[in-house]
C-alpha cells in the first residue's frame, strides 16, 4: 500500500517519511535532512527510505507536491460555499489559500530558501510553481464556468490567470494580511465581473 492511506486510516510508510522530512526541514533546514537521519527518525533502514522515496531530490519533490495538493481542495470548498456570488467565492478561495500559506511551515522554509538560506529548495519551487499555476487555473476555471458572466471566454481566462498569479505572488511574498489581500483582490474581481 505504498503512498496510500490504509483501511483503518493509518498513513503509509511513504506518507510518514514525507511528514517527518517536512518536520526536519522546518525545524533544522533542508541542508540538515539526510536519508540516514530520516531513516533513524522513522525507525527504518536507510535502504527502506531509498526504496520508498528514492533520492533526496525526489524526497524534496514529494514534500512540495504533498503540500501543493492541499490548495485545489480549498478553492473548491470556497466556491461550494458561495454558489450564487462569484466575487465572494473568489474572496473566500483567496483567503483560504493565503491563510494556509501563512500557517504552512514548509512553505515558510521554501520561502526562506528564496531569500538566501537553503538555496537547494529554490529550483523545486520554480519547477513546481508552473505546475501549481496551471493546476490552479484549471480548478478556478472549472468552478467559474458555473457562474453567469458578461465576459468572453478569453477575457475570463485572462482574469483568472491574473488573479491566480497575484495570489501566488502573495503566497511567496505577502504584503498584507490574508483577509486584507483577499478583500482587495475580491474588490477588483467584482469590478471586472460586474461591469
Amino acid at each position: 500500500m505504498t503512498g496510500q492511506v490504509g483501511l483503518e486510516g493509518e498513513i503509509s510508510l511513504r506518507q510518514r517519511m514525507i511528514a517527518v522530512a517536512v518536520e526536519m526541514t522546518t525545524n533544522d533546514g533542508w541542508a540538515h535532512v539526510t536519508m540516514s537521519r530520516l531513516a533513524r527518525a522513522v525507525g527504518v533502514s536507510r535502504q527502506t527510505v531509498y526504496n520508498e522515496i528514492g533520492t533526496k531530490n525526489a524526497l524534496a519533490e514529494a514534500m512540495i507536491l504533498t503540500e501543493l495538493d492541499n490548495f485545489p481542495a480549498l478553492v473548491t470548498n470556497a466556491f461550494d460555499q458561495h454558489p450564487d456570488d462569484l466575487p465572494d467565492a473568489i474572496r473566500a478561495a483567496i483567503l483560504a489559500v493565503l491563510e494556509l500559506a501563512q500557517d504552512n511551515p514548509l512553505l515558510h522554509a521554501v520561502v526562506s530558501a528564496t531569500h538566501g538560506a537553503d538555496t537547494e529548495l529554490l529550483p523545486l519551487l520554480t519547477t513546481h510553481s508552473t505546475q501549481l499555476l496551471d493546476l490552479a487555473k484549471v480548478v478556478v476555471g472549472e468552478r467559474v464556468a458555473a457562474y453567469k458572466s458578461h465576459l468572453t471566454r478569453e477575457e475570463l481566462d485572462g482574469a483568472i490567470d491574473m488573479v491566480v498569479r497575484v495570489v501566488l505572488s502573495h503566497v511567496m511574498q505577502p504584503s498584507g494580511t490574508p483577509a486584507r489581500t483577499a478583500a482587495t483582490l475580491a474588490f477588483v474581481a467584482r469590478r471586472v465581473l460586474e461591469d
